[in-house]
C-alpha cells in the first residue's frame, strides 16, 4: 500500500497529477485544496497518499496534509460515500471548515457542496460528529498528560509547582504539543530562567 509519494509534477489538473518517482509516474486523484498548493510542473511535490483497491481498479488520492487525508477516510467509511464523492465534499469546503460544519450539525452548510444532498450531508454530520469528537477526547487527554509530565519534570528540578504552572501552559501556548517534549522542556527553563 503506497501512503506517501515525493518526487517532480509532470501534470496537473484541479483533479489529478501526475507524479515522476524514480522515473516512475503515479496518477494521483486530488482534491481542490491540494491542487491550490501544488507547486510548479517540474517541480518537487509531496502528498499524503490513500491507495483505494476495489474489484476494477486500484487508485490512488493524495493530500497536501494528513489532517485531509484523516478527514477523506473519515469520509469513505460513511456507507454511500465513495473515493469520488469524499474528494468532491473536501474540494468543496476547506478541512477545518469542514470540521466545524460538522461539530455545530450545519447540514445547511455541507448540502451546499456539488452533489452532495440534505441526506448525505446529514448523514455526514452525525456519523463524523462522533468520530471528531472521540478524536478531540483524546488529544485533551494527550495535551493534559504532556502538561503534568512537563510539569513534574519541572518540580523534580527543584521549582515550585505554583511557579511552573503558569510558565509551561504559555510555553504549550507558544510552541504546541506538536514540538514534542524535550523542546517544550527546554523553553519553560528558557522562561524560569527569567523569572
Amino acid at each position: 500500500m503506497i501512503g506517501y509519494l515525493k518526487g517532480i509534477l509532470i501534470q496537473k489538473t484541479p483533479q489529478q497529477v501526475v507524479i515522476d518517482v524514480d522515473g516512475v509516474g503515479y496518477c494521483v486523484h486530488i482534491p481542490l485544496s491540494t491542487y491550490f498548493k501544488l507547486s510548479e510542473v517540474k517541480e518537487p511535490v509531496e502528498l499524503f497518499i490513500y491507495t483505494h483497491l476495489s474489484d476494477s481498479a486500484l487508485a490512488l488520492y493524495g493530500f497536501s496534509t494528513e489532517e485531509e487525508r484523516e478527514l477523506f477516510t473519515k469520509l469513505i467509511s460513511i456507507s454511500g460515500i465513495g473515493p469520488k464523492l469524499a474528494l468532491n465534499v473536501l474540494s468543496g469546503m476547506e478541512p477545518d471548515e469542514l470540521k466545524q460544519a460538522i461539530q455545530e450539525s450545519n447540514v445547511a452548510r455541507i448540502a451546499r457542496i456539488p452533489g452532495i444532498g440534505k441526506k448525505t450531508a446529514l448523514r455526514i454530520a452525525m456519523e463524523l460528529q462522533e468520530k471528531l469528537e472521540k478524536k478531540e477526547k483524546l488529544l485533551s487527554s494527550r495535551a493534559a498528560r504532556e502538561r503534568e509530565d512537563l510539569i513534574s519534570a519541572l518540580v523534580n528540578l527543584g521549582f515550585r509547582r505554583r511557579e511552573v504552572e503558569g510558565v509551561v501552559d504559555e510555553a504549550i501556548r507558544h510552541l504546541t504539543l506538536e514540538a514534542g517534549f524535550e523542546k517544550l522542556l527546554r523553553e519553560c527553563l528558557r522562561r524560569m530562567a527569567k523569572i
